[in-house]
């Protein structure tokens, strides 16, 4: 089995490129001021990789087609929830042995 996205892109082509440009094209609002704000601050190597995955990370929800629908329901209380032993739960029952 592997993991396919859901929205828009492929493994080896995302939806927004691991750039700085492709980051901060994707990114929303002032959240591009803070993005080079904190690219300019960081040092290069694990740093650096850290804010460009943390900012990467933040860049894919902004352009989740469905983002503006998951924050709805999270502000309505409907977002579909679950625990940490429902999610063990699930795993163990899958785990090829």
């Amino acid at each position: 089995m592997t993991a396919q996205p859901v929205h828009g892109g492929t493994t080896d082509h995302p939806r927004v490129p691991r750039t700085i440009g492709g980051i901060s094209s994707a990114l929303r609002g002032g959240r591009r001021a803070q993005f080079f704000a904190e690219l300019l601050e960081a040092q290069q190597g694990a740093e650096l990789d850290g804010v460009l995955t943390a900012w990467w990370g933040r860049a894919m929800l902004d352009t989740d087609p469905d983002r503006d629908l998951v924050r709805a329901a999270a502000e309505a209380g409907t977002l579909p929830t679950t625990t940490m032993d429902d999610i063990l739960r699930r795993r163990q029952r899958h785990t090829v042995r």
